[in-house]
């Protein structure tokens, strides 16, 4: 039948579905009924009888309709291009790979689309709901990970989209082991999603440099691009981005055996609007590529991360000199950077906007260079070091004179530090200090005697001694004495600490702590946490008490009694009871949000009817490992339908 069939005599139009499918004039949803012509029913019942009449094999010849897939994929190619509509599009990707490796093919540009009829008023009607789905706005990102990351999905998501154009960020985690993402599936993006502007690939082996040359061809608007793990992406997939992305602004090159000197030349000369860069763990990565990437950014590039590279002095250098806009400077594991790099690069003064730094398992982090980072680095107000073996407690107090804003210092397995160094420090800090954190320093130990004179630093906010096994209670009293404003505690990992080392620092605080973490503080016991609570409660938003083993449900009497601003409570292997779970529920003042249970062996299914009369401020319940059993917890998740129940 031809597409249109016009029976004048009875005023009937027929439409043939394939025609309207494929761009052809749209059927009225409420047809006129008429009556159809003898002449029709006649024709019909002619036709099959002759069919009756006629050999099974001609029957079979003549049953057997011509399919759209005859056509070459030329023809079928115009034919999916004017498919109107993301569902349609959707529904006919689905038809066979071939038509979906088409669509896939089909750049946004090429999509034939219909002419808009405008009604008498000049108004916008979708007429259906293909229509009206095409005009609401689509969704942003599209994420694959693990097996379901294919070619087949990703080219999916591409037709899906490539109507609206509305796609701008592609995630990819992973890949399939055999039918992984490969250059097909980055060109169906490239052509579909003109507007993209995000692209991430971890861990897809398979993706070459061809698959970049498409994004580079097909997506001129991207800003951010993220290539880990993929040891087939060199020097002239990047060249390609290079030329064909001159607004990228983000830059994250990871573990890309391939990559070198070249490519990031390239998107220096090219990518003059480049803001972030992130190079880790490329061996063949060196003085050129960094030097001319630094050089041609230098008046946007504000974030620099460098890790596992085998630069030398050199790159630190030009760092040092063209880094004008760097704020944010991270450096880690560069064994063949010396001393001297490090002093040349402060000495530079061009790192004048520098704000945060991080150094990691730098052996050429030493005293005279991270002197000169404070004394010409003016803007630095946060410094993070780690296993960096050089730095001692002389280091620590010159460091504190020479950095004039200095507001965070972070110290991380630098074993030679002591806690005369960390006094010697807050005596001589910047007034704006306000954040002290050592974490795993074992040089970290109780001193035998105190100093003449004991520091007060009255603008130290929080502080964090973790996983520090020297330090015990004679330490901890002498830290209340000296910050006696602190409103955020951590003591994690602290399993020497008693209440005879908590309680005086909880006298010596004068502001209201805010933020508690006690976790693995093993020795304490309620009457710490009670006067913890009865001194700080109207100010305690967070407290963590994870693996407080004598914990039990006298703490939690003191807590309902005394805490009314309680957002977070983790009481996970604590010793607390079904009573101390009914003490909690029926406080009137505390309105949690977040509380754990997990690993609370006495907490049992009679806990249950408490727990559903919980407050409805609360958002998340951990009852992991323990005796409750799934039958309450489904009953719980019914009366607690609002709260995230982890079980």
């Amino acid at each position: 039948m031809p597409p249109f069939h016009d029976c004048r005599d009875g005023g009937l139009l027929v439409l043939d579905p394939a025609a309207a499918m494929f761009g052809g004039v749209r059927q009225r949803k409420r047809a006129r009924v008429t009556a159809v012509p003898p002449c029709v029913f006649a024709a019909a019942a002619a036709e099959e009888e002759a069919l009756r009449a006629a050999p099974a094999a001609k029957r079979q010849r003549q049953r057997e309709a011509p399919t759209l897939d005859a056509l070459p994929d030329g023809c079928l190619f115009e034919i999916l291009r004017r498919v109107q509509g993301a569902r349609a599009r959707g529904a006919s990707s689905c038809v066979s790979r071939r038509w979906l490796a088409l669509l896939g093919g089909i750049r946004a540009s090429e999509i034939k689309r219909a002419p808009a009829v405008p009604d008498l008023n000049q108004v916008f009607v979708c007429e259906d709901e293909d229509e009206a789905a095409d005009a609401r706005p689509g969704r942003s990102e599209r994420t694959l990970e693990g097996e379901g990351a294919t070619d087949v999905a990703l080219t999916a998501a591409a037709v899906a989209d490539g109507l609206r154009g509305s796609l701008e960020s592609v995630v990819v985690r992973g890949s399939h082991p055999t039918r992984g993402v490969t250059d097909s599936g980055l060109s169906a993006v490239a052509r579909g999603c003109p507007s993209l502007r995000s692209l991430a690939m971890w861990d897809v082996p398979q993706v070459t440099d061809a698959g970049l040359a498409e994004i580079a061809a097909g997506c001129p608007s991207l800003e951010k691009l993220d290539i880990t793990g993929c040891p087939l992406v060199t020097d002239k997939g990047l060249v390609a981005i290079a030329q064909g992305c001159p607004d990228l602004k983000t830059l994250t090159i990871e573990a890309c055996s391939g990559v070198a000197n070249e490519g990031l030349k390239a998107i220096g000369r090219s990518c003059s609007k480049l803001q972030a860069v992130n190079i880790k763990n490329c061996a063949y990565v060196g003085d050129q590529g960094v030097s001319g990437l630094i050089c041609s950014t230098s008046a946007s590039l504000a974030k620099v991360c460098l890790q596992g590279l085998s630069i030398t002095d050199a790159s630190l250098a030009v760092i040092g000199y063209y880094g004008k806009a760097i704020t944010n400077l991270t450096l880690t594991r560069l064994s063949a950077v010396g001393e001297r790099g490090f002093w040349v690069m402060a000495n530079a003064l061009g790192l004048q906007k520098l704000r945060c730094m991080s150094i990691t398992s730098c052996p050429g982090v030493t005293e005279l260079a991270l002197v000169s980072i404070a004394k010409f680095c003016p803007s630095l107000k946060q410094l993070y070091l780690r296993k960096c073996s050089q730095i001692s407690d002389g280091l620590l107090k010159d460091f504190a004179e020479a950095a004039k804003v200095l507001e965070n210092l972070q110290i991380e397995e630098c074993n030679r530090i002591t806690l005369m160094g960390i006094l010697s420090f807050l005596l001589n800090c910047s007034p704006k200090f306000k954040t002290l954190s050592l974490v795993k320093c074992t040089g970290i130990k109780d001193i035998c005697s105190a100093p003449a004179q004991l520091p007060v630093c009255k603008s130290l906010r929080s502080l964090t001694i973790k996983q520090c096994p020297g330090f015990t209670d004679a330490s901890l009293a002498v830290v209340g004495m000296i910050c006696p404003h602190l409103e955020n505690l951590d003591l994690s990992g602290l399993g020497a600490v008693t209440d005879d080392g908590l309680l005086p620092l909880i006298r010596s605080s004068e502001s209201g702590l805010i933020h508690v973490d006690l976790n693995g503080c093993e020795n304490l016991t309620d009457a710490a946490i009670s006067a913890l609570v009865k001194a700080h409660g109207t100010s305690l938003a967070h407290l963590s008490l994870e693996g407080c083993s004598k914990i039990t449900d006298a703490s939690l009497f003191a807590i309902s009694e005394s805490c009314s601003e309680l957002a977070e409570l983790d009481l996970s292997n604590c010793m607390v009871s079904d009573y101390g779970v009914a003490v909690l529920s029926s406080a009137e003042r505390l309105k949690l949000r977040v509380l754990s249970l997990s690993g609370c062996l006495k907490v049992t299914p009679k806990s249950v009817p408490f727990l559903g009369s919980m407050p409805a401020s609360l958002e998340g319940l951990n009852l992991q490992f323990n005796f409750i059993g799934n039958h309450n917890i489904a009953s719980l998740e019914k009366q607690l339908w609002w709260c995230d129940i982890l079980a």
